[in-house]
């Protein structure tokens, strides 16, 4: 039944009576009901204004911006390489892919390619990353579920890979280990089998998770049939990654566009049928049998030589050259005052990150500061289709859509 939502001032009878005598609309009032910010079910500091006919979701508005932090003006402020300790925050949940995403688009600009080795560990760290995301969001969207246990054996497997990002990066959440033109460290010795054994028990609890939750009735219930996007809607509404894929659409960058090397692994792009909560669900969890798939290919061809960029302004020397070679010494002075010495232009380059399409444009009018930093970020280009969606569904529905979008906030406010 369609009710009225038209409010009126405390005592004003008047107002009131003109209302009811020249409406056509029938009695009766829908609920407002405000989710988030603060909420579990929110991930985040997201706010949705329900507007409700009992448990039916009549509008939706989602208010998002409580986490902005002016990031893209900050990027216009300092050189190339003192942002990407900010690209850390924006993904915090994959902040490797942030970093590896970013460097790449500064390195399009300045027309730089990394040596085979540097790319490579590139493509080992974005799969880890990978790795760690969707383990996180598959574990806590069994818990926006009602289902605990998934996320006990989700978040073990993510912790294993932190362990590897402190191996490699030297801290476990906020990595900052690009730099333009590299990376900080090569990986330590023993890193690569560790990684190996890894991989064969994050293998077996992937399909244990899976055994779970997916001969578990009243999960299936809660997913199959619901959040429905379609094929049309989800390329109207700009979706990217696991959420466009689930709808049916074959788009991965890693394979449209490829970068870093991706052409050279052999992998599978999963695809849903019906683009509901299910079909996002299930497809991450095999994109994370591809992620395993990618990095033992990884290291079975893992190449020798320099992982940075070779006898380049604006890349830091080897620390010993430094010290004991004047023109390293300058080229280590110059590339930590002034930066690397970008031409003239606009770039754009996009990452197929966990979230979906991460895309950085740069506009440089030369020098080491950009002109123009802006990104696109997949949680905010995801969430735009919510007021659409949600209609029509129950407010209990409204967790189970919000968490197989598997969105972060730190992106989507920036």
């Amino acid at each position: 039944m369609k009710t009225s939502t038209r409010t009126f001032a405390i005592g004003d009878t008047a107002a009131q009576a003109d209302y009811l005598t020249n409406t056509s609309e029938p009695l009766g009032e829908h609920m407002t009901l405000n989710v988030g910010p603060s909420h579990p079910a929110t991930h985040g500091v997201l706010r949705l204004v329900l507007e409700l006919d009992g448990e039916e979701v009549i509008t939706c508005d989602p208010v998002v911006g409580h986490l902005h932090r002016g990031i893209e003006k900050i990027g216009e402020t300092i050189q190339y390489n003192q942002f990407v300790p900010y690209t850390d925050r924006f993904d915090y949940l994959a902040p490797l892919s942030n970093n590896i995403a970013y460097a790449c688009a500064v390195e399009k600009l300045l027309g730089w390619t990394l040596p085979p080795r540097g790319q490579a560990l590139r493509v080992l760290a974005l799969e880890l990353s990978r790795l760690a995301s969707h383990f996180l969001g598959v574990g806590v969207y069994a818990m926006d579920t009602g289902a605990m246990t998934v996320f006990l054996y989700t978040y073990n497997e993510r912790e294993k890979i932190h362990n590897f990002y402190e191996q490699l990066t030297g801290a476990r959440f906020t990595s900052s280990y690009t730099r333009v033109g590299g990376q900080t460290r090569d990986i330590p010795e023993g890193f690569c089998k560790q990684v190996l054994e890894f991989c064969d028990q994050a293998s077996v609890s992937i399909d244990e998770v899976e055994s779970l939750l997916l001969k578990n009735q009243i999960f299936i219930d809660r997913l199959q049939g619901v959040g429905i996007i379609t094929r049309e809607q989800a390329l109207s509404w700009g979706l990217t990654g696991a959420n466009l894929r689930a709808s049916g659409v074959q788009r991965d960058l890693r394979k449209v566009t490829p970068y870093l090397g991706y052409e050279n692994y052999e992998f599978d792009i999963p695809v849903g049928e019906h683009g509901d909560c299910y079909d996002r669900f299930t497809l991450r969890a095999e994109e994370m049998r591809q992620s395993i798939r990618i990095i033992r290919q990884v290291i079975a061809t893992m190449p020798d030589g320099p992982i940075n960029m070779v006898n380049e302004k604006g890349v830091l020397p080897i620390k010993e050259q430094a010290m004991m070679n004047m023109e390293s010494l300058i080229q280590q002075f110059m590339a930590t005052t002034v930066g690397v010495n970008a031409p003239v232009g606009q770039v754009y380059f996009a990452a197929e990150n966990p979230k979906g399409e991460l895309g950085f444009f740069l506009d440089s009018k030369g020098g080491g500061i950009p002109n123009r930093l802006r990104m696109r970020s997949p949680s905010f280009c995801n969430l735009s289709i919510l007021p659409e969606l949600l209609k029509g569904h129950m407010v209990s529905d409204v967790p189970a859509i919000l968490g197989s979008f598997d969105f972060v906030m730190g992106e989507c406010d920036r």
